[in-house]
């Protein structure tokens, strides 16, 4: 998209943090199609401390002003206003402030270890049953609602000086306006939000000893928190004018608004039976999809508009997470490119220095299903040596030991999609409906390996963009707004507008059918 120099374009700044890396990235809207420009971006990893893994938050900071002050430079150098700004995250991680408003402490990073013990001892006294019907929330360590009861564990009065509990978004948020204002698709990632009413679950919170006075008002995404900080508009030479607005600052609730989906083809339904409908909309030529949100993280699910915590989405723990526009998130979480990830952390500290790029054309040229492992096993869910880790799974199969690092990425990935067709028949069972299509949205949809294996894994086309997903999603929510954006249907059609779209279609059917067996009858029941 070009502009034209003096011409008056919207335009809004996301900050799009993710678990390995940050970016800001200036959103300008004109002619009805959004243009992304990255002005900054960085990485940033959790850091091992004598009290756990914590996040370097002040490290993190630095590097958001770093990128207002390049967002500001070229705002002027394109004479482009810009009109808001707008921080969304990774879920569950959080910070507590005092009433000065000083940090109590660095934050915990989710995958520290210490949350294994507060886990067993909240589900022991609360009971799986309570948890899920009040939240809808899948049950895993690293969710807030254990991770504070860790923090308790450490310390009896690790919250006595604590005047407000924010969400690592909102802590931004703060920083750059001076107001606290919880975001509520970032709070329900934490299992302590009922998904019924969209309020704190204070009665279940108040018999884990959570002191119900830090819990803050819970605010929708969109909403307007207040303008920068003076200092913080000198520093940047940003307008003190601009915006700070909450998007839907958690990154998966961003990505899964920029799904491009047609108008149509809308997938939000109520729980229930839906045959007649699904055939009334195939006759239509209109197609039901799923999303997958695909980066560290994988993110498989619909958007329905009520929650689903019935007894099968409990046995399978799946997720509801509030979205825009009083949606509902129904998804299951699968640890993505994590594995892919920490394979080449390892590989670098053992002195091969090998890109994504290089690993994946390493794992194309490597052998198809030599050795499966289940992603979501709990011996890949902390870092640390994940090739070693691989093995020893192997091992425990009786698969052969990937030896390579072709081996072990396509491992990775060829795992990973037939844990996406696993997940998918169990979203499709619980929901009682077929999804004819899979939008893979997020950074790893530039996998294209994995894309065609995704294909071939499920037997469903899957289409793929746009890659910059979250910051499409954060900076149109902040357009709605201001305005410029009507609701969540005008939002998706601009994105389709927007984006470059890839299409996979699923060959190779009867392979992956026998590899699908394997998985399932031998890998997942280790």
């Amino acid at each position: 998209m070009q502009f034209t120099m003096g011409r008056m374009c919207a335009a809004h700044i996301a900050v799009d943090l993710g678990a390995e890396s940050g970016r800001v990235i200036v959103g300008v809207l004109a002619d009805e199609q959004l243009r992304l420009e990255e002005v900054h971006r960085f990485s940033h990893e959790a850091l091992w401390q004598p009290t756990g893994l914590h996040w370097d938050i002040t490290g993190i900071w630095r590097e958001i002003v770093a990128g207002l002050r390049h967002a500001a430079a070229w705002a002027k150098s394109h004479a482009i206003e810009l009109a808001s700004v707008g921080v969304d995250t990774w879920g569950v991680d959080w910070a507590l402030v005092d009433k000065a408003g000083e940090l109590v402490g660095l934050p915990h990073a989710y995958r520290d270890p210490r949350n294994a013990e507060a886990y067993k001892r909240v589900l022991a006294q609360l009971g799986t049953e309570r948890i899920y019907q009040t939240t809808g929330i899948q049950f895993m360590p690293l969710n807030t609602l254990y991770s504070l009861q860790a923090h308790k564990l450490a310390d009896s009065g690790a919250l006595d000086a604590a005047d407000q509990l924010l969400f690592i978004p909102d802590l931004f948020h703060y920083w750059l306006s001076g107001n606290r204002v919880v975001e509520a698709t970032i709070a329900s990632t934490s299992q302590m939000v009922d998904c019924h009413t969209g309020d704190w679950a204070r009665e279940m919170l108040a018999e884990l000893g959570i002191p119900a006075d830090i819990l803050g008002p819970i605010a929708p995404p969109g909403s307007e928190i207040g303008t920068l900080r003076p200092k913080l508009a000198d520093d940047t030479g940003l307008p003190a004018s601009l915006r700070v607005v909450a998007p839907a600052a958690h990154d998966t609730a961003s990505a899964v608004a920029a799904v491009p989906a047609a108008e149509g083809d809308s997938p939000l339904f109520s729980a229930g039976a839906y045959t007649r409908k699904d055939v009334a909309r195939r006759e239509k030529g209109t197609v039901p999809w799923c999303y997958l949100s695909s980066g560290t993280w994988s993110l498989l699910g619909a958007e329905i508009d009520a929650p689903c915590v019935s007894p099968a989405a409990q046995a399978a723990s799946f997720t509801n997470e509030l979205g825009i526009a009083g949606t509902i998130r129904f998804l299951k979480n699968i640890p993505g490119l994590w594995l892919v990830q920490e394979c080449r952390r390892e590989f670098a500290r053992r002195g091969e220095n090998l890109d994504y790029a290089t690993l994946t054309r390493l794992a194309n040229e490597a052998p198809a299903f030599g050795t499966l492992v289940d992603p979501s096993h709990a011996s890949f869910q902390t870092p640390g040596d994940m090739p070693r880790k691989i093995a020893d799974n192997a091992q425990s199969t009786g698969q052969p030991l990937p030896s390579t690092a072709g081996q072990f990425v396509r491992t990775c990935l060829e795992s990973l999609a037939l844990a996406y067709r696993e997940k998918l028949a169990t979203l499709e069972s619980i929901l009682e409906r077929r999804f004819d299509v899979i939008y893979v949205v997020g950074g790893g949809g530039k996998n294209e390996l994995l894309n065609q294996m995704t294909a071939n894994a499920t037997g469903r086309p899957v289409v793929v963009g746009p890659y910059e997903a979250t910051a499409t999603g954060n900076v149109l929510v902040q357009a709605m707004t201001s305005g410029e954006v009507r609701d969540l249907a005008d939002l998706r059609r601009t994105v389709a507008r927007s984006s470059h779209l890839a299409t996979y279609e699923p060959t190779d059917s009867a392979e992956w059918d026998a590899a699908y067996d394997r998985f399932r009858n031998s890998v997942l029941r280790v």
